[in-house]
Formats: structure tokens, sequence, C-alpha cells
């Protein structure tokens, strides 16, 4: 029945290869779009625009608000409505201006996500500064790097960031010349960074300075910078991502046109879960989306042990999460129902499979099993606060289990989406209540135009049957180039297409799956090619592992492979085979090692994956794959040659081992 909805239209005929170009697919867009994209509403040019028009229609609603912390302990969440945020960043505009900050200086913002951040943010906005954000899980390398290649004039920061910040200098003295604490700074701090010539404020004492000046707001444009966005990259330096007003307000315009379509628009009396970094785009963009409709944002506490607790107390009606996240909290539902009991297990599952079957059929998630959902799935939804109506996720691939199992149980929609800083986020989002969606991100968002390009080294053909190539993207929605580096701009901008560097696969309905990336290929001693990602995405699905880097060279024929093990998986494993060990000893222990092996022969053969594509030697890492040994992004993207350095010792024996046992 899905299968005959076709979410796409066709705008532009296929083009064969000429002149050393490979052929590229059809250009598609969404069938919302079949006569042209939505514009922005009429008087909005930038985001500050966005913001003061919520403020005039919507003064006394609740906007930013954070855990009140009585006698030590958080209570409830403290609202500051539109008009109070108003209020404040009028005196923090002056304030900036007071400094001699002006129109087009950079502001950098650093730390977790609360309400001064974003009061920050739209004193950016509204006095035309470029706002940048500084990254809060990098360390102060790229903190330096980012303030000098920005050359950042004024910084806002959380008060247990300002040492990373003084640690800076004098190498950023040239450039960084006001710093604010979001709280208080010390007699010590104040004396350092006078020493660098550096006015070093309180909250406080900075919100004083404009208090008798007044600041005409500039005019701006559509076209002006509103935000530098820094990529953590998985490779060399951060890229200063350029984002006009209008790349922000074409994913408002199209958000809500897509939302419309599906009677499901946000409203004012939504809640929103701020928990991932506003230094990424993907949470900046969702709420410049809620701010446009005068709903209300909650912060957590910067603590992802007690996000939960925040959630609970919060009760959003939607959150956005990384895969990472989402995997936590299936792992955790499955772990609860599993130990419940074979009573209630049992009609766990039964309800499961019951909803699963009729939203097969055509159901929607809220009359698959309305019984079931009051009397055992509300469990679920309670958990997650009793409100959510809605859980995105971005930023990687979301295994199809946890999609499947999520979609049934949350009693929310579960939408995958796709997008990168340079496309300003969402790019992709799956629909609701369908389905033969799961596994992929959807359609494209009515704003862009897209088409694949074929990739012949890698064996991916745009006009095959089956096409599948590069994503390419065009629309409104684009970066307009990385700060101060246009020969990468040259590389990825190409005739007005971005190029992403991701593979991806049409499929008949109109939506996009992605299957692989472009840079991650080598070559191995036999000259047959391997595209890594592709062969974790597989190897990932072995029950018996929570993640996977796999390596390969041009020197060796063979592949090998670094696993995290999976704890409860592996010490089942043991005790079955009466194997007596802790967790980290197991991991050394040359039969688990085999056992894992095998598992992913197995799943490699099943999946019918060639013989140079299978892994021969494995080792067993118990700490799980982390940013603080810099293997990952902020967004869990793998950075291959971190690994590689950081497991070289490890490489070097697994291939010695293996040529020793053939």
């Amino acid at each position: 029945m899905a299968q005959e909805k076709k979410f796409v239209v066709e705008v532009e005929k296929a083009k064969e290869a000429t002149g050393g170009r490979p052929s590229v697919g059809p250009v598609y867009r969404n069938v919302l779009a079949k006569d042209g994209f939505r514009p922005p509403a009429a008087g909005i040019e930038s985001c500050w625009d966005v913001f003061r028009v919520s403020v005039e229609k919507y003064p006394r609603n609740k906007m930013l608000g954070e855990r009140g912390i009585v006698n030590g302990k958080a209570g409830g969440y403290v609202w500051l409505t539109y008009e109070d945020v108003y209020d404040i960043v009028s005196k923090v505009g002056a304030s900036i201006r007071s400094c001699g900050v002006k129109q087009g200086a950079r502001c950098g913002i650093y730390g977790a996500n609360c309400v001064k951040w974003v009061v920050s943010m739209q004193a950016c906005n509204a006095h035309g500064l470029y706002c940048v954000p500084l990254y809060d899980t990098l360390g102060a390398g790229a903190v330096e790097y980012i303030i000098c290649h920005a050359e950042i004039s004024i910084t806002f920061v959380e008060e247990t960031k300002i040492p990373e910040v003084l640690k800076t200098f004098p190498n950023t003295m040239k450039y960084l010349k006001t710093l604010v604490s979001f709280g208080k700074v010390t007699a010590e701090q104040k004396k350092a960074a006078e020493n660098f010539g550096l006015a070093l404020y309180s909250w406080d004492q900075f919100l004083q300075l404009g208090k008798n000046e007044h600041f005409d707001l500039p005019t701006k444009k559509k076209t002006d910078i509103c935000t530098i966005m820094y990529t953590s990259g998985t490779t060399g330096d951060p890229k200063g991502v350029m984002i006009t007003h209008e790349s922000i307000l074409s994913i408002i315009s199209a958000q809500n046109h897509s939302l419309e379509s599906m009677n499901d628009q946000f409203s004012e009396t939504d809640v929103f879960f701020s928990y991932l970094p506003l230094a990424h785009i993907f949470d900046r963009v969702i709420e410049e989306v809620f701010i446009s409709t005068g709903a209300s944002i909650g912060f957590w506490r910067g603590d992802i042990k007690l996000l939960i607790e925040d959630l609970r107390e919060l009760k959003p009606t939607v959150f956005c999460a990384v895969p990472r996240v989402l995997d936590r909290i299936y792992s955790g539902l499955v772990e609860k129902t599993s130990s419940a009991g074979f009573v209630k297990n049992a009609l766990f599952n039964l309800a499961y499979s019951y909803k699963l079957r009729n939203m097969n059929k055509g159901y929607k998630h809220a009359e698959a099993a309305p019984i079931f959902d009051k009397i055992i799935f509300s469990k679920v939804k309670e958990g997650l606060g009793g409100n959510v109506r809605l859980i995105l996720s971005g930023a990687a691939p979301l295994a199809t289990y946890v999609e499947t199992f999520l979609r049934v149980v949350s009693c929310a929609h579960v939408l995958q989406g796709y997008g990168l800083t340079e496309t300003c986020a969402g790019s992709f989002v799956s629909k609701p209540d369908e389905l033969a969606m799961i596994g992929t991100v959807g359609p494209p968002l009515p704003n862009v135009d897209v088409c694949l390009e074929s990739v012949p080294e890698m064996g991916y053909d745009a006009l095959s049957s089956t096409p599948c190539g590069e994503i390419c993207i065009q629309g409104n929605v684009l970066f307009s180039g990385y700060y101060k580096r246009e020969d990468l701009t040259r590389e990825v901008l190409v005739d007005g297409w971005f190029h992403t560097g991701d593979i991806g696969e049409w499929q008949p309905d109109g939506s996009m799956k992605i299957i692989d990336r472009r840079k991650n290929i080598f070559k191995l001693s036999q000259g047959e090619y391997v595209s890594v990602e592709n062969l974790e995405n597989i190897y990932s699905r072995v029950s018996g592992i929570d993640s996977i880097w796999i390596y390969g060279n041009s020197y060796e024929s063979f592949l090998v492979a670094v696993v995290n093990p999976n704890e409860q998986f592996l010490v089942r494993w043991a005790e079955e085979n009466g194997v007596t060990a802790n967790f980290s000893t197991l991991c050394e222990n040359p039969k688990a090692k085999a056992f894992i092996l095998e598992e992913l022969t197995k799943t490699g053969k099943e999946k019918k994956l060639k013989g140079f594509e299978l892994i021969k030697g494995v080792h067993l890492d118990p700490i799980p794959f982390d940013m603080d040994r810099d293997l990952l992004t902020p967004t869990f993207k793998k950075k291959r040659d971190k690994f590689l350095k950081y497991y070289q010792n490890v490489i070097d024996s697994l291939y010695k081992r293996v040529k020793e046992a053939i």
C-alpha cells in the first residue's frame, strides 16, 4: 500500500556521463513543492524578525525554562516569557554595543545549552553579529583555533569554562577583547584577564554597561551571515560553515509546510527539550522553529546521568536525539521488560507483535492498538515525561530495529532525518505512520532539489534500476561557503550543487536511504575496493557488539577490526561456557575473541559479503569508543585517522597474528 505513494516529483531529466564528469540521475523535489518552494512569511528578513514577531504575538507565553535549585536540589522548571527574554536581550545588546562591537563582528558563545546561551544568540541576531559557537565538547586547542580563525572579539562563556578561555592567552589576545561570564568571576580570573588586556565581566556587571545608552538596531538582509558554525570534522582543523538568515528561514518555512501537510504542525502549546549542543546546527535550527511558533524550550542541567530525570520533570512534547541516546533508551526498555517476569514479558511481546502487525497493515500508530497503548505502552510514554508526541533522530543512522521498536512502544512519532551543517540541518525527514520508510531518512523537505551523482570507482550508478550515488543538494538552504577557505568551498559546491560525500539510494516511494560514505573507501593489496562505512553498518547488526571500527590498507589483503562488545551479551556467553572472569578480562580471552569473530563472520556470510569483506582478526576493547580519547566527533562520527593512531599497535599485532595462523 505504502509503495503506491510517491513523495517526490521529477523536475529535471537525468544526464549521461560527459567530458570526464560522471552521470547524474534525475532531479527530484518534495511533491508538496511541485509548483515551487514556499517563501518565508512576509516581513521576515532575519532570525531577529522571527523572535521579534513571536514576542509581539505571544508576549506572555513561556519561552525559556531551567530547573530551579532549592536547598541544593533541583526543583520544577522556572520560566521566562517571550517578553522577559526580549527585555534581557535588549540589555545584553546595548552592553555589547557599548563595548564598541559593531554589525559584522564575530561573537563567541561557549558552554552547555541554557537560557543565557539563547539570550546571547538573540542579542547577536538583533545587532547583526555573526554568532560563533565554541565547542563545549572539544578542548582548548579547538577553542583557540576558532577564536583566532574567526577573529572573535567578544565571547559569552559558561562560568566553568572561563579557565579554558584564559588558557588560550596570549595567543588569542590580538582578537578577544571582552569576555562575559554566564555567572560570576573570581578576583584571580579578573587579574589574569587584565594581564592580557582582556575585559572580563560577570553577567550582572555586563548588563549594567549599556544601561543608559540607546543603540538603533542595524538593518539586516536575508543574505547576511547569521552564524559561523565550525564543524567538528573527522579530519584536520574545524571548518567554519557560513550560514545566512535566509538558510534558517528556509528551513523554518519548509518544516512548517511539511508538518501542515500531515496536520501535525508545531504550536504555541508545544514544549521542546533542549540538550543536544546548540553549538551544532541540528538543535539550533529546531529551536528557531519552536521560537517561530511561540512554543516553550526547557533546558537540561548539563549532566547526561540526570537527562531522563530532567525529561520527566519537563514533560516535553518534542525532543531531538542522536542514535546513541535512543540506543540507550532502547537497551534500558528491553532490559526492563525482559527482567519483568515471564507473564509481563509475554504480555509485552504479544502487545508489541499485535501493534506492529496493524501498523504494517497501514493503521496509524495511535489507532493500531489503543487498548495496549493504555495498559502497556503508556508506561514507556510516562518514562519520557508522558506528553512526547514526536522524537526526531539525526546526526547518524538509527538502527532499523531501534527505530521499529520505538515507533511501536513510545506512543509517539519517531522520525529519522538527514542533513549537514552545510545544508542547515534537515534536508530529508521521514514521515509519520509510513512503516515502509523505516531504515530511510524519508523524502526531501520541500525546500531543496536533490539528485544522485554516480560514483563509478565504488560501483554506484545513479542511472541504474536501483539509483544510487553521491547525494547532491541545491536550494536557498545551502551554506555560503567555508569561512576563509574558498578552496574547500570549491571542492564541494559545484555549479550550485552541494556534494555531501554521502552515498544514497532512492527508494520507490521517493525516500532516501543512506548506504555509504564516499571518502571511507580504501584499496586492499589485491586491488579490491572496500567501502568501510557500509561494512560497519552491516556488522553493527550483530547483537553481541555495541560498536565496531574496521581497518584495512593497500599493503594487506584482509580486514581487521576493533570491537566494543556488549557487556551483558559477553557475560552471558561466559556463564554458559563456564568461563569465569570480569568484563575487562573477558575481552582479553582468546575464546571470547574467537566467539565474537565467529558471530561477525556468520553475519557477513548471511549478508552475502565477498571473501575480502569478511573480518579475519578482532580486538575487543571493553571501553566504549569516546570523545575523551578523541576517537569521535561531538556528533559521534568516527575520526578514522585518530582511531588508527590510537590502535596502531593493536592493528600491527592483529595482522601479525592472523598471518602466522594462515
